[in-house]
């Protein structure tokens, strides 16, 4: 299994995951649980109204964290913003309780992908394991 695919069936497994960005000189962490795998690249959604869409375009380095079955997942690189219809389609095929609120063509709907990503899997009884994608 590739690096980029055992990173994106630990977070999809663990269905919660932490998106740590910055505003400013202020870290901001919130609970996400949009993951998809997509024609080789890791996504994750958000809305662009949100302040986390408006942090992001500032700053795009961010982290993840997940964690399951005692171990952790952290992800770190740029969030890069892909505005690829098909893409938002896949993303809300995948996850249908989001077609409530979003929609591929409301100009809201913003997915975003991991570019230059380091990955950590960790646990309290075995040594880290990074990966890159």
């Amino acid at each position: 299994m590739q690096n980029i695919e055992r990173v994106y069936q630990f977070l999809d497994e663990a269905q919660t995951y932490y998106l740590a960005t910055v505003d400013g000189d202020q870290p901001r962490v919130r609970p996400f649980g949009t993951i998809l795998l997509y024609e080789g690249r890791l996504y994750i959604q958000t809305g662009k109204v949100k302040d986390v869409s408006k942090q992001l375009a500032a700053n795009p380095k961010a982290e993840i964290c997940a964690f399951k079955d005692g171990k952790w997942l952290r992800v770190a690189g740029e969030l890069i913003n892909d505005d690829d219809r098909a893409v938002k389609v896949a993303m809300l095929e995948k996850m249908p309780s989001l077609k409530a609120m979003y929609d591929p063509d409301d100009g809201n709907t913003q997915v975003l992908y991991f570019k230059n990503a380091t990955a950590t899997f960790s646990s309290f009884t075995e040594a880290p394991e990074t990966v890159t994608f």
